[in-house]
């Protein structure tokens, strides 16, 4: 089920069975001269549109703008600073919390967003530590590609040149996704260069193209596939027993 393909009674009906919902984010950041800018939020999108179709959960709209104030000086980069991201999640998850939510999961693309979501997550608890309450909810994040299995397969498909940004494993998942908008070039060096990530400028530097350690070229929609099913396996896993755990409000 969409939650933006839904109308309010809808989900309050939903709220009856279930109050889990599954959050997609990630970040609109250049990824090589071939991978989509959307890349980051089109994954965990992806999967979780799968994942809908396959099982019984709940997946709101794409929170699609994250950090990635280090792409900057590569055109079509969009980024929040993080103090602004953790104020976009906070008030993300108050409005899911307000509904009866207690149970919210975010399925993340892109690593630089991994240190503000956690942040985030722990100035909402916070809150409710310091109040001496109970927040009334329960926050998990999941990268896409560290679901059970994934990261092994993506070895295994790319066991050179997989690199950390840009990588044939991601770009993969979009090529499957949208086949119309697959995209080639002639990469010099075929496997990219590594190394720290700093200021835009300094990435910009380093880092030519944008890649980072990987041969992008090694993606195919059919890799991709095999990805998105393995993923999808997971979510639901993870989803049903995120779901199952005692709520908050019912500790002793």
């Amino acid at each position: 089920m969409l939650l933006h393909l839904s109308t309010w009674a809808e989900i309050e009906a939903y709220l009856k069975r279930s109050t889990t919902v599954v959050v997609p984010i990630g970040s609109n950041e250049q990824h090589g001269p071939t991978g989509l800018l959307g890349t980051d939020w089109l994954c965990p999108e992806i999967i979780a549109h799968e994942a809908h179709k396959a099982g019984d959960i709940l997946v709101a709209p794409t929170f699609n703008v994250g950090m990635a104030q280090h792409h900057l000086d590569f055109p079509g980069t969009i980024a929040l600073r993080p103090s602004t991201f953790m104020l976009a999640i906070g008030d993300w998850v108050r409005s899911l919390a307000h509904h009866g939510f207690d149970r919210i999961f975010f399925l993340n693309g892109h690593g630089g967003n991994v240190a503000t979501i956690e942040a985030a997550f722990s100035e909402l608890y916070a809150d409710a530590s310091y109040r001496g309450g109970k927040s009334g909810f329960a926050l998990r994040l999941k990268n896409w590609w560290d679901l059970q299995g994934v990261q092994k397969l993506a070895y295994q498909q790319f066991p050179t040149g997989h690199g950390s940004h840009a990588t044939p494993s991601e770009i993969a998942v979009t090529q499957w996704a949208y086949p119309d908008a697959i995209k080639t070039a002639n990469y010099a060096p075929q496997i990219a260069p590594t190394g720290p990530i700093r200021e835009a400028s300094d990435f910009r530097a380093r880092y030519a193209d944008g890649r980072m350690g990987s041969n992008p070229a090694q993606a195919s929609p059919e890799k991709g596939g095999e990805l998105v099913k393995l993923a999808v396996q997971g979510l639901l896993e993870e989803v049903r027993a995120f779901g199952a755990e005692r709520a908050p409000l019912a500790a002793e």
